[in-house]
């Protein structure tokens, strides 16, 4: 089975990321697969979320507990992914080689667009409907889990949105809201369930928590420490999130 469009196209354009995975393998340990990488131990994970959002299959395993900040190996999938990623680097230097004028790999790079949105899951598209100056579509995220997006008309035919297409659904932490697991769902706003995995606190107090859903994906929200210690939200707690449709922003593979 071949990789996911987005995850491939994602290979080509940032291959440092991938080339994490390599030293993940070497090292066992997030903690000091970053430091050789030259990157933070956030930054890392960053990544790790990503990529395995965006793969089908979870790209690294963590054990916690381990030395250096937690154990940490690479999935069957992981190690499928670096064995692609030697033949991108190939093809890439066939790419360049083949490039007529320096001003055409410029292009490229127009083209090819990074998001400032933290939170980037695949899906499919599973249901299209109108809805006065709106289409909603709905994505199956794989695992059960569903969301729906609000896009204009013209969104929905520029981007070629058929039953099926695979989609990026990107969606900035800032508009993902935390509730506790008693709570009520804001109507119309998609919920999923959500285990908190790490919360992260700067000087002013904000927090920043990584949230694991159930299918192996994971989001990103802030949230205040006040709110989080009233609430008795901590690693391991089971929370909802909530955002609106009209905050999440699709993208689809050139």
């Amino acid at each position: 089975m071949s990789l996911p469009a987005l995850l491939t196209q994602h290979i080509a354009r940032r291959p440092q990321r991938i080339a994490l995975l390599q030293h993940i393998a070497e090292q066992g340990s997030i903690t000091r697969a970053a430091k050789a990488a030259g990157i933070s131990y956030k930054a890392a994970w960053d990544a790790i979320d990503e990529l395995n959002n965006l793969a089908s299959k979870a790209l690294v395993e963590r054990n916690t507990g381990g030395r250096g900040g937690g154990g940490a190996k690479l999935s069957v999938e992981g190690e499928r992914v670096l064995r692609l990623y030697q033949k991108v680097q190939a093809l890439q230097a066939q790419i360049l080689e083949a490039a007529e004028e320096s001003s055409d790999l410029d292009l490229l790079g127009r083209l090819m667009l990074r998001t400032s949105a933290r939170n980037q899951l695949q899906g499919q598209v599973s249901g299209l409907r109108r809805e006065g100056r709106h289409d909603r579509v709905s994505l199956a995220l794989g695992g059960g889990l569903e969301i729906d997006a609000l896009i204009t008309h013209d969104s929905t035919a520029r981007l070629e949105l058929t039953l099926g297409t695979t989609v990026m659904a990107l969606l900035k932490a800032g508009w993902v809201q935390l509730r506790t697991a008693e709570d009520e769902a804001e109507a119309g706003c998609n919920e999923l369930n959500a285990t908190v995995e790490e919360v992260q606190a700067d000087a002013q107090g904000d927090c920043e928590v990584r949230l694991a859903l159930g299918n192996g994906q994971t989001l990103c929200a802030f949230a205040e420490a006040s709110w989080l210690a009233e609430q008795s939200v901590k690693e391991g707690s089971k929370v909802k999130v909530q955002f609106h449709p009209s905050y999440v922003l699709l993208g689809v593979p050139v």
